[in-house]
């Protein structure tokens, strides 16, 4: 038999195996989908949005989805059409023509790839941007503390509704910058609550403690560190932040769907990094007022120390408003 023969009967068995390969692939993609709502494929994986600001970071990564797709069914329909339309002949075996280069071709495959990478840098910086601009003065401030390894949350707050007390910064917060102490609010003399790994939320049982927020209401986080990097992630906000210790970050969201929802960290700090987990409830403004006055009676008043405090050249270094 000829070699040519041979080809021929050996590529018969694959191209039988063919359709069910195709098939069995099929199956496992749509049973891998079927705990799926249907409704959730346009968010792409990303939970629901419960912040104004996160479908801003839902649009984001659907467009950045979209470019991504638009650019691989062109990469793979030239693949494809290469193979087929320009593979080598069974009966010609001569090299084809050599080309040593084509300068549209080298052209094209220089500017497109600048082209992509300025649009979504372009979407990328303006919504980063937004996201990251800071309202003169936010309805509430809470610091947010990361240690190894659970979270303490600082309620800047007017708790008692006496604007003469509590305008003198305590020394627990002193690692926050000038800029981020302007927008305190009159008389903030404040509560706390700090959490260990082994708490438990008591609605659901989540391990952490629970950081309480007003639904509707502009929320400043403020975030520091007291000993290495952590990342404060509320994983339905559709975005995180370092808090990293020396160095202030701050955002800010306005929640927008009650309910208790889960956080975590996001930046490998140690060997108890899988246990920094924490909770974020949202309810009304008035609970939320209320919350904090039942904090003010277990005698959690003022605050626990922020973090590390920044030098004095970075302290205040960066603008204030973006």
């Amino acid at each position: 038999m000829s070699p040519n023969g041979s080809d021929r009967l050996s590529r018969r068995p694959m191209r039988r195996k063919l359709p069910q390969v195709l098939t069995a692939g099929l199956v496992l993609a749509t049973a891998s989908g079927c705990s799926y709502n249907w409704q959730d494929f346009p968010r792409l994986g990303m939970p629901t949005p419960v912040t104004e600001e996160a479908p801003r970071i839902l649009s984001l990564w659907q467009g950045s989805w979209a470019a991504a797709l638009a650019t691989g069914v062109l990469v793979w329909g030239l693949i494809i059409w290469s193979v087929i339309f320009h593979r080598r002949s069974r009966t010609k075996v001569e090299v084809p023509p050599q080309t040593r280069y084509n300068m549209p071709i080298e052209a094209l495959y220089t500017v497109v790839p600048l082209i992509i990478v300025s649009v979504l840098f372009y979407f990328t910086a303006r919504d980063e941007t937004k996201l990251l601009s800071l309202s003169p003065k936010p309805a509430h401030t809470i610091n947010v503390v990361g240690y190894q390894w659970s979270w303490g949350f600082n309620y800047i707050e007017n708790v008692d509704g006496d604007a003469t007390t509590g305008n003198e910064i305590p020394k627990e917060l002193d690692a926050i910058p000038d800029r981020f102490r302007e927008d305190f609010p009159k008389g903030a003399d404040g509560v706390y609550d700090v959490g260990i790994p082994g708490d438990r939320n008591p609605q659901n049982g989540n391990p952490g403690p629970t950081l309480w927020l007003p639904k509707g209401e502009k929320v400043r986080f403020v975030l520091t560190s007291r000993d290495v990097i952590h990342s404060f992630w509320v994983v339905p906000f559709l975005m995180k932040q370092d808090v990293i210790p020396g160095h202030t970050n701050a955002f800010e969201v306005t929640p927008n769907q009650e309910g208790t929802f889960m956080g975590k960290c996001a930046e490998l700090c140690g060997v108890d990094h899988s246990r920094m987990l924490f909770n974020v409830k949202v309810v009304s403004p008035e609970r939320y007022q209320a919350h904090l006055e039942e904090l003010a009676k277990k005698g959690q008043t003022g605050y626990v120390p922020a973090g590390i405090e920044q030098t004095d050249p970075a302290r205040n270094a960066e603008t204030n408003k973006l």
